[in-house]
């Protein structure tokens, strides 16, 4: 069976897609030891550790607090707090940590920094999983052990309104409620104003116990318009209000109640210098926790505040409700809050974290009596006994209190040693679905490289020759085999396993996957090595010379592959691209020179700029060191080009590769990116402040105007007027949503979600979209011909282009401006002067490509990930359109460069034969295929390193959801093939 190259790589392609989920599914697991639906009971609180004597302390202690109102607030940065802002525009709560009855700390949230694990690690003490990014989006329902469920068995009566996050993971636990969504990010006024609306009644009214409030304002500030935004100021001084409301409510009832309230002000994430967040920088991961009661002395001065874990907030608030430590529970109790209590009452507190977390050891550790921790809590636990001993015998002396303050510190270093090792082994691999998944990736990658000589031959057709006998009984035998594994597996692992647990339907599949794919790596090796036959054209006198352009682009891109085996290479990896790029611009210039001033080529062995008439040698080209060859065929509009001696196109050809680099240049000042330098300042950020509305306001205008000039060259009329209505809407969407400004009303801030105008602008899109899908099934049934094809698929990249403007941000169009700019002078001066081949031409598509992601101010952290894109045009969250937009608006440049390169290729139809848009498909899906499949292989071995939490698996993530974008980009390249094949 003969298939082309395009079918073939799009097959391997997707089927790597599939080994990868399958992958991700196994190195993402649920935590370790979540003990399900079993919670702890008061029955099991212990007493404290009295030998040989009866305790009077048997039963639970006594509550802390009275009423808890815990304000919860999206992407308080600890800065915002304790920082110059606090100090500007919370000066009710500023003064409360510096002066009034409370205590404050940082307290640092693991990655990954969104709110639902977040909610989780505050109610729980555990430290989610890092597959809780994706469950972000639509929460379960929380069954193990927290807070939450704790006070409700308790009797104690909950109220919430906020963030619907919660209503989801804690149904039926609320007494009353008021759910707000938390995705829907244009709004920052009513998503506030929902929740603060019930507080003047709520805080006058006896029948609760814990209030929780989640404000998501100042996170959907951030996501619009970054930390930086003179909407942050507003918003963190109604923030105070709120504080001083609450407090000044909850001290007038104070003397109503035996015992004292408390307010916790706290932040589940902090907030990265570009407004997201769900990465591991510093400003991501420090919130302000701050713990105001009048049980607490005041401070004479400002201290500056402890760092403390966010988990440890769980005990501390149970022991301070009067509850059981949740089981699964890592965190430690904060001392400070004890500060007012007995010497007995602390040292019983910390029995009882340690007690519990000493339980957690025993199930979690196979050898948890030689953990260091555990050890030094036994020896603890002995030394309180005597202690207590001493006491109830009525000794008063100093030494008692000294020795009680040992054992205080004895219980510290416990707690402190025992939580660390349960967060080392916070989850377990899925190790079996991880082996399934990368024996997919890896039978995939290596057909499709052993197959690239002939997918990439003169044909571009591979055969696919497995019909034998021999290869029918080992395909059974394989799949007998497979199943035999599988069943001794599933039936001796003693932990879940994801592959285990699913139908048989989708496992029987994926057997008769794998052993297929080892049938037909089987055939190709023995067709390639064994048989001694090639069969592909073969030119016994090609000559085996390298050009430079060759060496870089081989280099370069294995070189990148390599480089993701290391964490630093990972975190800069734009740094990598951007100087891959740069160097190829000036080997580009070094081909363009040499087209126009070499001197003489006596062996005619100049590959670039040979003349028409020497198209018959074979060329060096990477698919010539590949054992392939074809001949390009060009138009006689081209070959004059090629022919031109004039001094216009030669000046113009040899300013193209500068042209470029300085816009390359001017992109990498646009956004810092990284991890390293991404807090410098960048142009980006001059353009964002509020200070400089009128100079952005300006640039957008001619930015869009720009991508209208360049854009409409390829638009039919009816595309031109809706491209240009279109891109008027994107400018008027961003001037109501208060990113620029009209020139008639410049100080005029009517701010509103620009629903009207984002949807105005979308029914162009379609409209063009529309005008292009006709087209292209117009050449597909009624009148096969390549011009239709050609200009539908124009149609489609032009109605993208308009997409990507309304989604990006505006001070990120120039990207798109240049992106746009550097494609033109491409294909007019660089593609028609050098005779590049359709494996070179991809090659530097998929650079330029990878460039363009990092230009837009992506990087490896999923903190850059712009959510706010996924809801331009919507009232609220609808979980499609919102994973398509963002999606989209992430890999806009690997997009934008992949459908141009489909363009192009359809458009050049005479300059190249027809074997050309399989060749450029098969590289374009074999440069995504080895980097992706060497870093499951990489990542699998660097599983236990020291940053796969907040380096590697992000990166994973990324390199997922790149591959599935480049397979949906290579079916429209596989169509393209298959209709020029038909035509």
């Amino acid at each position: 069976m003969r298939l082309r190259s395009s079918l073939f790589a799009c097959c391997g392609l997707l089927l790597l897609v599939a080994g990868m989920a399958m992958f991700l599914r196994g190195f993402f697991p649920a935590p370790v030891r979540s003990f399900g639906s079993l919670k702890a009971r008061v029955t099991e609180i212990p007493a404290e550790p009295v030998p040989g004597l009866t305790s009077n302390w048997t039963k639970p202690p006594s509550p802390l607090f009275g009423r808890v109102v815990v304000m919860l607030v999206d992407a308080l940065r600890e800065d915002f707090v304790f920082g110059p802002k606090g100090r500007q525009f919370m000066p009710y709560t500023r003064h409360l940590v510096e002066q009034g009855s409370s205590h404050s700390f940082i307290a640092k949230a693991w990655p990954p920094t969104v709110t639902m694990p977040r909610i989780k690690a505050m109610m729980t003490g555990r430290i989610p999983g890092f597959i809780d990014v994706i469950m972000n989006l639509n929460s379960p329902t929380l069954l193990e052990d927290n807070l939450i469920w704790q006070a409700k068995s308790a009797g104690k009566r909950i109220l919430f309104y906020g963030d619907d996050t919660w209503i989801r993971l804690f149904p039926n636990h609320f007494v009353e409620y008021d759910g707000t969504t938390s995705f829907f990010v244009s709004d920052y006024t009513e998503v506030d104003e929902n929740v603060t609306r019930h507080l003047d009644t709520v805080l006058k009214r006896d029948d609760w116990d814990l209030l929780i409030l989640h404000y998501l304002g100042l996170d959907h500030i951030g996501h619009l318009a970054g930390p930086n935004s003179h909407l942050v100021g507003p918003k963190l001084n109604e923030m105070d209000n709120i504080v001083q409301k609450i407090h000044a409510e909850l001290l007038s009832k104070e003397g109503e109640t035996s015992l004292p309230s408390l307010l916790i002000l706290c932040g589940d994430h902090g907030m990265s210098d570009t407004g997201s967040h769900g990465g591991s920088s510093n400003h991501e991961v420090n919130t302000p926790l701050v713990l105001i009661s009048p049980a607490f002395r005041k401070k004479d001065s400002f201290v500056v505040s402890e760092y403390v874990e966010q988990t440890d907030l769980t005990s501390t608030l149970a022991l301070g409700l009067g509850l059981p430590i949740p089981r699964n529970n890592l965190g430690r109790l904060i001392l400070t809050v004890l500060e007012e209590r007995s010497l007995r009452e602390r040292l019983r507190y910390l029995h009882l974290n340690g007690y519990q977390l000493s339980k957690l050891v025993e199930e979690s550790i196979p050898a948890y009596e030689k953990d260091s921790g555990y050890e030094m809590f036994g020896i603890a636990q002995k030394s309180h006994g005597s202690w207590i001993k001493l006491y109830l015998e009525g000794n008063t002396s100093e030494t008692l209190a000294n020795i009680g303050k040992k054992v205080l510190r004895q219980y510290l270093d416990a707690l402190k040693f025992m939580s660390s090792s349960l967060s080392e082994i916070v989850a377990q691999y899925d190790m079996y679905s991880m082996i399934v998944g990368t024996i997919i990736v890896v039978e995939v990658i290596f057909l499709l490289i052993l197959s690239t000589p002939e997918a990439l031959g003169s044909t571009a057709e591979f055969e696919v020759s497995v019909s034998s006998p021999f290869y029918s009984l080992l395909f059974y035998l394989l799949c007998l085999v497979f199943a035999a594994i599988h069943v001794v597996v599933c039936t001796s692992l003693k932990t879940s396993c994801y592959f285990c647990n699913v139908s048989w339907l989708l496992v029987a599949t994926v057997i008769v996957l794998i052993s297929a794919l080892q049938c037909v790596l089987l055939s190709t090796l023995w067709k390639r090595f064994a048989n001694g036959k090639p069969q592909y054209k073969s030119y016994a006198a090609m000559d085996s010379s390298w050009s430079e352009l060759d060496l870089l682009l081989l280099l370069g891109t294995f070189g990148h592959t390599l480089s993701l085996g290391s964490s630093s290479f990972i975190e800069e990896e734009h740094q990598t691209w951007y100087f891959l790029l740069n160097t190829l611009l000036l080997v580009l210039f070094q081909d363009v020179c040499r087209k126009y001033f070499a001197a003489s080529d006596p062996k005619g062995k100049l590959k670039q700029g040979r003349s028409p008439e020497d198209r018959s040698e074979p060329q060096t080209t990477i698919q010539g060191l590949l054992g392939t060859s074809y001949c390009d065929q060009e138009d006689d509009k081209s070959k004059a080009y090629l022919r031109s001696d004039g001094s216009y196109e030669r000046w113009l050809a040899l300013l193209c590769p500068w042209v470029i680099l300085i816009f390359c240049r001017v992109l990498r000042c646009l956004n810092q990116t990284g991890i390293k330098w991404a807090h410098e300042p960048d142009f980006g950020h001059w353009l964002t402040s509020s200070s400089h509305r009128i100079e952005l306001s300006i640039l957008t205008a001619i930015f869009l105007f720009l991508i209208f000039i360049l854009v409409q060259r390829t638009c039919s009329p009816v595309s031109k007027a809706a491209l240009a209505l279109g891109l008027v809407g994107i400018y008027c969407y961003r001037a109501a949503i208060g990113n620029v400004t009209f020139p008639w009303k410049p100080d005029k801030h009517d701010i509103s979600k620009g629903i009207t105008e984002a949807r105005f602008v979308y029914v162009f899109i379609l409209g063009i979209l529309f005008t292009g899908v006709k087209d292209l099934l117009k050449s597909a049934f009624a009148s096969p011909d390549t011009t239709t094809n050609s200009r539908g698929l124009w149609e489609m990249y032009n109605g993208l282009v308009l997409l990507a403007a309304l989604l990006l941000r505006p001070h990120n169009l120039p990207v798109l401006l240049f992106t746009l700019m550097v494609q033109i002078l491409l294909t007019r001066f660089i593609w028609r002067l050098l005779d590049y081949d359709a494996a070179q031409i991809t090659i530097i598509y998929y650079w330029f490509a990878q460039a363009s992601f990092y230009f837009q101010g992506n990087s490896n952290s999923i903190a850059t990930v712009d959510i706010s894109a996924g809801f331009v045009g919507f009232e609220n969250y609808v979980e499609l359109p919102a994973v398509f937009l963002t999606l989209f608006s992430t890999y806009i440049g690997p997009l934008l460069w992949a459908v141009h390169l489909t363009c192009y290729m359809s458009s050049e139809r005479s300059r190249y034969s027809s074997a050309a848009v399989g060749h450029s498909c098969y590289c374009f899906v074999l440069l995504r295929a080895i980097p992706a499949s060497v870093y499951v292989i990489l990542v699998t071995l660097l599983r236990y390193h020291l940053f796969v939490w907040s380096v590697f698996s992000p990166k994973l993530l990324y390199e997922g959801m790149h591959t599935l974008v480049t397979a949906a980009a290579c079916v429209m390249f596989t169509a393209m093939d298959q209709k020029r094949m038909i035509t």
